[in-house]
């Protein structure tokens, strides 16, 4: 039988005569299970295993042992009062029948029927005792009910207090965060706006340094005179020394084009081993370098991250006194999540460490800001770390600085890791020489006049025949009059039709004619489809500039 089978049936006592079996049949033929007991502890195993009533005679309490009955009863849960139905002889009263009121005692939820009994009366008495069953177990469930509705509801509370404290450590973790973010923002923003500035002063101050130097160059070969010469050359070395100076503007402002390739930062290291011992000089001891094993290849412009190693070991001996010492060191790192302005990720570490003075707060804040130096006036230009700064991020890493006054710097260079592995460095290309008759007409485009003067006197000098356009639309009135050159030697930042909208116009129409970028400043991100080789910096010497149009003229392999 299923629970609710046996919750719904009648249990039926009495030992003696036919009374069990008619009783029996009764409540059957008025649809309601019944089932007869044997004796008493039958009864009680049966009521253990579920029943709506019982029907029991009233002899069968009297000479059995009724402790059990009493214990089951007693251990009833609040919601269960199980109701019997007494048969008794002499009527139900107390007046009648005294032992009424013993068993009315004893079952608690008793009603009497006297015997002989009508069916009707009987189906009726066991239909309410079986209406009065079900109502407790309706009582059972919503007790049922209550509880887990209560457990639940405690379960919620203590979730949601779990919930309400963890997020309020995390709030407070945010507001912590959140501050470091927006000092970081705040410091980021100052330096972009910075780095925009010096990268504006960085092309105009090419376009003057490429007019200077070529105008020099001009005037040392006509002169003859030792002073004059000396005088001369003093120029030459003041432009280099500004180009050198632009090129670090551009560097921390990330709009010089780095050309990035895998390389192996332990070769690097330990083939500057001389470079370094030159330029530190003997006031420190420089320490055989730490270098990882197994070092992951990292993706940087090699000729730029050896300026970074050297801007790094010269600040760091400048920063010690006579018998300090100097560590380069290498390292793999994977990040799993940001830290600071670095990106989750493999990165290859380069790290340079002194025991110097250290640094305070105030110039740990500072440290990257162009133009910001400790040193003397005279001994630095303030542009070394910031140098080191742009490039990293532009080669998508960053850089950290551990500082702390007394105790000496150790600065971080986190650089990403190559995917691919270190490749041999290629032969230099073999220069083209031009054959008897070949056509060397090259189109010149800038709308600098003095910046294309010098570009056209370096051709002139180098054999071209040169043809000048101070604007775009000049540069395509040339082509729509059949003059078409042999190669296009163009500036990138022109008002109007800048270089890269120029070079895009020719080779619609005129595809096959190479053409040489020369920038002072642009984004690396204009350059992004360029081949390196056809781009020219400014400012550029006659022998540079006879490099870049060797390499444009030269015929393809």
């Amino acid at each position: 039988m299923s629970p609710q089978a046996l919750s719904e049936r009648a249990l039926i006592l009495a030992p003696k005569g036919r009374d069990a079996d008619i009783a029996q049949a009764i409540l059957r033929e008025a649809g309601i299970a019944a089932e007869i007991c044997a004796d008493l502890p039958d009864l009680i195993a049966q009521m253990e295993r579920e029943a709506g009533a019982a029907v029991v005679a009233d002899e069968a309490l009297r000479s059995a042992d009724l402790a059990p009955l009493a214990h089951w009863i007693g251990a009833q849960p609040p919601w269960s009062d199980f109701p019997f139905l007494l048969l008794t002889v002499r009527g139900g009263s107390i007046e009648r029948n005294p032992a009424a009121q013993r068993a009315s005692t004893l079952l608690g939820n008793a009603a009497f029927l006297e015997r002989p009994f009508h069916p009707t009366t009987l189906v009726s008495a066991v239909q309410t005792a079986l209406r009065g069953r079900r109502r407790q177990y309706e009582a059972r469930e919503r007790m049922e009910d209550i509880r887990r509705a209560e457990a639940l509801l405690e379960r919620r509370v203590r979730e949601r207090t779990a919930e309400l404290e963890s997020a309020n450590r995390q709030l407070a973790a945010q507001i912590i965060e959140r501050e470091r973010v927006e000092s970081a923002l705040r410091q980021a923003q100052r330096l972009e706006a910075i780095g925009q500035l010096t990268s504006g002063v960085a092309h105009d101050f090419n376009n003057l340094l490429t007019v200077v130097l070529g105008n020099v160059e001009q005037m040392q070969k006509k002169v003859s005179d030792p002073a004059l010469t000396r005088r001369l050359e003093m120029m030459a070395e003041a432009s280099r020394r500004g180009a050198t100076l632009t090129a670090q503007m551009l560097a921390f402002s990330r709009r010089q084009k780095l050309e990035l390739r895998p390389v192996d930062l332990n070769e690097t290291v330990t083939g500057m081993r001389d470079l370094l011992a030159s330029s530190i000089g003997g006031s420190v001891q420089i320490l055989p370098p730490d270098l990882a094993d197994d070092l992951w290849p990292a993706m940087i412009d090699p000729t730029q991250i050896e300026l970074v190693i050297l801007n790094l070991a010269i600040n760091a001996r400048d920063a010690m006194d006579v018998g300090g010492s100097l560590t380069i060191r290498t390292r793999n790192v994977a990040l799993d999540r940001g830290q600071d302005d670095l990106p989750a990720g493999e990165f290859v570490v380069v790290s340079v460490t002194d025991t110097g003075s250290g640094m305070s707060e105030d110039v740990l804040a500072k440290a990257f800001e162009p133009f910001f130096t400790t040193k003397p006036v005279g001994q630095g230009s303030g542009l070394g770390l910031s140098q080191v700064f742009g490039l990293a991020k532009q080669a998508g890493g960053g850089v950290k600085i551990v500082s702390a006054v007394g105790e000496g710097t150790t600065i971080e260079v986190y650089l990403p890791r190559a995917q691919a592995e270190v490749g041999r460095s290629e032969p230099p290309p073999v220069r083209h020489m031009p054959r008897r008759g070949e056509q060397r007409r090259v189109l010149v485009v800038d709308d600098d006049d003095a910046v294309r003067e010098v570009a056209a006197g370096y051709l002139g000098e180098l054999g071209y025949e040169v043809v000048q356009a101070g604007s775009g639309g000049a540069a395509l009135e040339h082509f729509a009059k059949g003059q078409e050159p042999r190669a296009v030697l163009m500036d990138f930042a022109m008002p109007g039709m800048n270089g890269r909208e120029l070079a895009r116009e020719i080779g619609k129409h005129h595809p096959g004619i190479p053409v040489v970028f020369v920038t002072g400043y642009a984004d690396a991100e204009a350059f992004r489809d360029t081949d390196p080789t056809m781009i020219l910096r400014k400012p550029y010497t006659r022998s540079e500039l006879a490099e870049a149009m060797d390499r444009c003229m030269a015929p393809a392999s």
